[in-house]
C-alpha cells in the first residue's frame, strides 16, 4: 500500500470506530466502506517486469485511449501513448524503461476529464524525462478531473529500473507516455495494460 494512502484510510476508519463506541453504528458502516475502498484505491501491488532487452513497458495500468503520432502525418515523427485510470485502478506509476531522469518539469493547469484529447496540454502534469542506453521517453503524469495531487517520489539524476516505482496520482487520471520513431508499438487503442508489466513497445534495432 502506498504510504500516501494512509490518512485516507485511517481518518475514517478512526470516526468509524469512535462512533461505533457511542452507539451510532449505522452511521458508522459508510466511513467503514470509504476505508476499505481508500485501503483498495491505493494498494501498491509487486510487479516483475520483463527480463527479455529492448522492452518498453507500460508506465500505469488502465486502458489505452491514444496511439497517435505526436506530429499528424509526419512519417518520423514520435508516438503518443495516454492510458487512462479509473478510481478502480492501480494508481501507482513505475518507469518503462531503466535509465537516468534527466528532467522533471511540473506545470500547473487545469482539471479537465482526462479522456480529453487537450488535457494533456492543460492540465496539472508532472514530466519525466528518461534517458536509456538506446532511447529517451518523456513520461507523464496529468491530473484529471478528480485527480488534484500529483505525486512523483524521484528527482531529476535519478537512476532508475525497467518497471520501478516513479510515482503514483491520487484519484481518476492519465499517464502519457512519448516514443521515439525508433519503437515497435505493442497496443492499441482500447487495450488494458499493466504497468510495470505490459510490454507497450519494443526498440527497432
Amino acid at each position: 500500500m502506498a504510504r500516501e494512502g494512509l490518512p485516507y484510510i485511517l481518518v475514517p476508519l478512526l470516526l468509524a470506530i469512535i462512533l461505533f463506541a457511542i452507539g451510532y453504528w449505522p452511521f458508522a458502516l459508510p466511513l467503514v466502506v470509504l476505508a476499505g475502498f481508500m485501503a483498495y484505491f491505493f494498494r501498491d501491488p509487486q510487479r516483475t517486469a520483463p527480463t527479455e532487452d529492448g522492452v518498453i513497458v507500460s508506465p500505469a495500468d488502465g486502458r489505452v485511449t491514444r496511439v497517435r503520432p505526436l506530429i499528424p502525418g509526419e512519417a518520423s515523427s514520435s508516438v503518443v501513448i495516454s492510458i487512462f485510470l479509473s478510481p478502480l485502478d492501480v494508481h501507482i506509476n513505475r518507469s518503462p524503461i531503466a535509465g537516468t531522469i534527466s528532467d522533471v518539469t511540473y506545470t500547473q493547469g487545469k482539471f479537465l476529464m482526462a479522456t480529453k484529447e487537450d488535457s494533456s496540454l492543460v492540465n496539472e502534469q508532472n514530466a519525466l524525462t528518461i534517458q536509456g542506453k538506446e532511447l529517451t521517453v518523456v513520461c507523464k503524469q496529468i491530473a484529471g478531473v478528480l485527480a488534484r495531487r500529483i505525486i512523483c517520489w524521484k528527482r531529476a539524476g535519478d537512476e532508475v529500473a525497467l518497471g520501478e516505482r516513479i510515482g503514483l496520482i491520487k484519484f481518476s487520471s492519465r499517464t502519457d507516455l512519448i516514443l521515439p520513431p525508433n519503437v515497435q508499438i505493442e497496443v492499441s487503442e482500447g487495450m488494458r495494460v499493466r504497468g510495470g508489466a505490459t510490454v507497450i513497445g519494443r526498440i527497432v534495432q
